[in-house]
């Protein structure tokens, strides 16, 4: 199972929505999506940007413009992949010869050990498959096939998860978006800010509007109690959160991290690392990172990360 690891749906939704001046699925070599069902199944819907692969005499057909010795990221899914998991305990059980059929484990996993030879990254095995994850990102299917660079380059991300069908972290723009909004099935927002949006009026109860500029002498400190006791309450309403500031990179990564930091009990060079694998952009300002510091220390009793060691 060498090369092999599996993709919850969660990371597939986060790799999909990454940005750097323009979503990175403009980048020609960042993800290759492959969908190993039928065509019928292919052709009445499937992941936005998947590409088919077809299956000729036990052999998979990789789409010739596919270049995986270069792609960072390559996800294969079909329809309920679930196997690999238990593969992979079958071969750490001590009681084991590791003589696990692959072949019978599914087309995903199939296609997938053959693509090992052919990629320096591990390949991902879609947990649930196109089921699973259709039915958790409805919003993300399609029939198109053939996708232009112009249109790539109009794709606009949504925010992305950190805590799966709970908290959300985005930008001004995804917050002010009435579509993403019901697809997300936002309830409750987080505005670490200075704009204020209209239509946020008359649900005072439901946002957090901490006005904070973005700049190193910013201070957010004296608010992240708040903060925290704010995305509490509305977790144990079940209302779905959306942490959100201009640009979704500095202030609003900042207050999420104050609030994994607290909720989990856990190192600021912990909660760093998590967030850096949901947004691979985040950039908090010194300044910040400094009372993040200060807030581990309040929280955890000591300043354990040394913001030198703080990966950007």
């Amino acid at each position: 199972m060498t090369g092999l690891v599996l993709c919850e749906p969660i990371e597939l939704y986060n790799i999909l929505n990454q940005v750097t001046k323009l979503s990175r699925l403009t980048e020609p070599n960042y993800l290759c999506l492959l969908d190993v069902r039928s065509k019928r199944e292919y052709d009445e819907s499937h992941v936005i940007t998947a590409r088919r692969v077809k299956k000729k005499a036990n052999e998979y057909l990789i789409p010739e413009s596919v270049d995986l010795e270069c792609v960072r990221y390559c996800v294969v899914y079909d329809d309920s992949t679930s196997m690999l998991e238990m593969a992979l305990k079958h071969s750490d059980d001590d009681s084991s010869d590791g003589s696990t059929d692959i072949t019978a484990l599914g087309a995903a996993v199939e296609c997938g050990r053959a693509l090992t030879l052919l990629t320096r990254h591990p390949v991902r095995i879609l947990k649930g498959g196109y089921q699973c994850f259709s039915a958790m990102y409805h919003f993300f299917r399609t029939q198109k096939i053939i996708w232009m660079p112009q249109e790539l380059d109009a794709f606009q991300p949504y925010p992305v998860e950190i805590i799966p069908g709970k908290i959300y972290l985005g930008n001004f723009r995804q917050a002010c978006d009435p579509q993403i909004q019901k697809d997300l099935k936002i309830k409750a927002h987080v505005n670490i800010s200075m704009e204020a949006g209209p239509f946020f009026k008359g649900d005072a109860d439901k946002l957090l509007h901490i006005k904070v500029e973005d700049s190193p002498e910013a201070n957010i400190s004296p608010f992240l109690r708040l903060l925290c006791h704010f995305i509490e309450i509305h977790l144990e309403l079940d209302s779905v959160i959306l942490v959100f500031s201009t640009l979704g990179i500095s202030r609003s990564c900042a207050a999420i991290l104050a609030y994994l930091v607290h909720q989990n009990e856990q190192t600021l060079k912990r909660s760093w690392a998590y967030l850096k694998k949901c947004k691979n952009n985040m950039c908090p300002n010194r300044g910040l990172v400094a009372q993040l510091s200060q807030w581990e220390k309040i929280v955890l009793g000591d300043c354990i990360t040394d913001v030198m060691d703080l990966v950007y």
